[in-house]
C-alpha cells in the first residue's frame, strides 16, 4: 500500500491519565481541512494477542467471561496482552495455557488487527494453535472464566447471530474461514 503524508497537525498534546494498561491523551489539532479541533486518543501499554486453538476434530475453545467495560458477558477466543517490546508468541502461549489449560506444539500467525483505530492505537496479533495437549487452566486472580469446546462451524454461527462481538475473535475466525474453509464443514 502507498504511504501518505499525515494531514493532521498536532498543536498541543496533554497527558490526561495513565496506568499500567492505558494512556489517555488530549490533542489540540489542525484537521485535514486545516481547521482547529480536538482529538482524544487511548494508547495501550500492551499488544493484544488472540489464539484460535484447533483440535483434531476441527473444534476450538472459547472463553466466556464478564467484561467490566461492557457490563456484559462475552464469549471470545483466548486472548490477553503482551508487553510491547516482548515476543507476542510467548505471551500467546502463556495466555492459552492460563485461560484454557491448553499447550500447543504448532503455532502460526494468522492475522494482525487494529482493534478500533478511530480512537486507539491498539494493535493485535492472532495465532492459530494446533497439536494440542490438555492441562488444568491457571487463570489470573482477577479472572472468572468459563471454557467451552465448540466446532468452528458453530463459532461462525455465533458470530452471525452476534453472540460473539469481540473484534479479535471475529477477525481471527473470519480470516481462518477465508484461509482454511475446510475446517468449517
Amino acid at each position: 500500500m502507498t504511504q501518505k503524508e499525515n494531514p493532521w497537525k498536532t498543536l498541543r498534546k496533554e497527558l490526561v491519565y495513565k496506568n499500567a494498561w492505558i494512556k489517555l491523551e488530549h490533542h489540540e489539532v489542525l484537521n485535514p481541512s486545516n481547521q482547529p479541533g480536538v482529538y482524544g486518543t487511548v494508547s495501550f501499554q500492551n499488544l493484544a494477542v488472540g489464539i484460535i486453538p484447533i483440535d483434531a476434530d476441527n473444534s476450538t475453545f472459547l472463553v466466556g467471561q464478564f467484561r467490566f467495560p461492557l457490563n456484559d458477558y462475552s464469549w471470545e477466543i483466548p486472548e490477553g496482552g503482551s508487553k510491547l517490546k516482548s515476543d507476542p508468541l510467548v505471551a500467546a502461549k502463556r495466555e492459552l495455557k492460563e485461560e484454557t489449560g491448553i499447550v500447543a506444539t504448532i503455532w502460526n500467525q494468522l492475522q494482525t488487527i487494529h482493534t478500533s483505530n478511530s480512537v486507539t492505537d491498539e494493535f493485535g496479533i492472532i495465532y492459530t494453535a494446533e497439536g494440542l495437549s490438555y492441562f488444568e487452566p491457571e487463570p489470573d486472580a482477577d479472572e472468572e472464566l468459563e471454557v467451552k469446546r465448540i466446532s468452528l462451524k458453530e463459532v461462525l454461527q455465533m458470530i452471525k447471530a452476534e453472540e460473539i462481538t469481540d473484534s479479535l475473535s471475529i477477525s481471527g475466525i473470519l480470516r481462518l474461514h477465508c484461509d482454511r474453509p475446510e475446517l468449517f464443514t
